[in-house]
């Protein structure tokens, strides 16, 4: 068996006992949570800000530097999965449950609950409601897993260092890299997965009882939550079992299928046209506003900055949480592509097939809302999706697909979680022991309970963003430290925009 690393013990010592507390007393478990939740956001809102347009900023600069041409991995090697697979498995890992449960939930809130700037329900309204959530799930969120992959990909495959966060600092921190600090950042960064992962099941867990609820009058509620997060465990740990080549990659072609399906059907049964419309409205606004919405922190309107941290910075601290695991599978499964091939593909296009759904989505639940004969906003978040599909054609046929296609993103995220802390836990092994990847799938569907019955979604939310701070750290430590490797092997490949001529001998003086 693969040696297990000191990071394995310490990681499940400190969530054992963050366990063992929020079962014993979830009260006080949520009311600490949610003090330090508001801490941060009002304290560190304009960092968060600052931080992840940063990153885009760095992604953008790499595409277009010299230095895009380099190989992740050695020159001769090529990608080990087709185009279409290696997609689809950074699409489930990333985004997978987020983007249906919040695919009709999100517009809809920003058009008729608590729009970010206009009057509810008003035409400005409606045309915010899409160019946040585009903003919210677009490149911003794609530039942090982006650069976490990036960082981790090169140092493992061209550097052949260890698949571990820790790694990707050796430029920076030298022989420290791999003693008790190295360490430390290994168990922050599984912590930061592990609560990112938990949330994001959590959010799943509701929607499929959301689903259920709506169909088959079954109770929604924590009881029901806890037999399907039960259930699904024992559905992912199985495809675990059967290792990344077989269970996450055919299970992430499934979802590409069905999530195709189920956005052709609805695009078909929903307002056509003006979700056409409202895509190419809203496509042009994203980019024309997209550097006033990086920055906008609403200082002197208490409204308006409560927004941004209940949304924006929620955002973009769930996606920092998400970041170490989502940044080490997209790597693993990555090598053979050039720094520019890797960055335009995980930065574009899983941010146009977002733009895509929620236009679809968001679209159809606004319209809905608009006619008046049911009100969605009267709905828990997880059932609105599903309230959506009651007032549209072949409702039932939409609610099952939608209901297999949670499930299965659920397997596939908790799936690549199990494989993903597996390797940070085993010295940065590819191919971590299933005994390994079986603790962490228990142990995280355990925090995923844990979270929901002393705080539900509240709770969850909370969880990430106070998880999100002190990983944000060390993802300043990998920009800078992949910074200096890539510059350093820029001069010694010799990678200009021009090259640089060479420098003349001096000719021999003939005297």
């Amino acid at each position: 068996m693969k040696k297990i690393s000191n990071v394995f013990w310490v990681s499940i010592a400190i969530l054992l006992i963050a366990l063992v507390y929020g079962v014993a007393a979830p009260n006080n478990f949520e009311t600490i949570t949610s003090n330090i939740e508001s801490f941060i956001t009002s304290r560190f809102g304009w960092y968060y800000l600052i931080l992840v347009s940063l990153m885009v900023i760095f992604c953008i600069f790499l595409i277009l530097s010299p230095i895009g041409s380099i190989t992740l991995g050695k020159p001769n090697d090529k990608p080990e999965y087709s185009t279409v697979s290696w997609f689809a498995m950074l699409f489930s890992a990333g985004m997978g449950i987020g983007l249906v449960f919040w695919g009709a939930a999100e517009p809809l809130s920003h058009f008729a609950t608590n729009p970010p700037i206009a009057k509810v329900g008003s035409d400005e309204a409606l045309k915010d409601a899409m160019r946040f959530t585009f903003f919210h799930w677009g490149l911003h969120a794609w530039g942090i897993y982006a650069l976490i992959a990036l960082a981790l990909a090169y140092f493992n495959f061209r550097k052949e260092e260890p698949g571990l966060i820790s790694s990707t600092l050796s430029p920076i921190l030298g022989k420290y890299s791999k003693g008790k600090i190295g360490g430390l950042i290994d168990v922050l960064a599984v912590l930061a997965t592990v609560i990112g992962v938990a949330t994001t099941l959590g959010f799943g867990a509701a929607q499929i009882n959301g689903g259920l609820s709506f169909l088959l009058n079954i109770p929604n509620n924590f009881t029901v939550q806890v037999i399907i997060i039960a259930i699904v465990t024992v559905l992912f740990i199985i495809s675990a079992w059967s290792g990344l080549g077989k269970g996450i990659k055919y299970l992430s072609n499934t979802n590409l299928i069905l999530a195709f399906l189920l956005l052709i059907l609805m695009f078909l049964v929903g307002p056509t046209l003006l979700t056409l419309n409202l895509f190419t409205d809203t496509i042009g606004k994203y980019f024309q506003n997209i550097v006033q919405m990086s920055f906008r922190i609403a200082p002197l309107n208490s409204k308006d900055r409560e927004w941004i941290n209940t949304w924006t910075i929620f955002y973009w601290a769930w996606w920092i949480s998400w970041s170490p695991f989502v940044g080490i599978f997209i790597a693993r499964v990555s090598k053979g592509r050039t720094i520019r091939q890797f960055l335009i593909g995980v930065l574009l296009a899983p941010s146009i097939v977002s733009f895509i759904w929620f236009s679809v989505f968001g679209t159809a639940s606004i319209h809905v809302q608009q006619q008046g004969k049911v009100n969605l906003t009267s709905l828990k978040t997880e059932e609105i999706l599903f309230g959506v599909f009651e007032q549209m054609p072949m409702t039932t046929i939409l609610s099952i697909v939608a209901l297999v296609l949670i499930c299965i993103f659920f397997i596939t995220s908790a799936d690549s979680a199990t494989f993903v802390l597996g390797m940070q836990t085993t010295f940065g092994s590819l191919t971590p022991p299933n005994i390994v990847k079986l603790t962490w799938g228990i142990l995280q569907s355990f925090v995923a309970a844990i979270l929901l019955y002393s705080g539900g979604l509240q709770g969850l939310q909370n969880a990430l963003i106070i998880a999100a701070l002190p990983f944000s750290i060390i993802i300043i430590l990998m920009a800078i430290s992949l910074y200096r490797s890539l510059m350093k092997e820029r001069h010694e490949l010799r990678l200009y925009v021009r090259a640089k001529p060479k420098k003349k001998k001096a000719e021999p003086n003939p005297e």
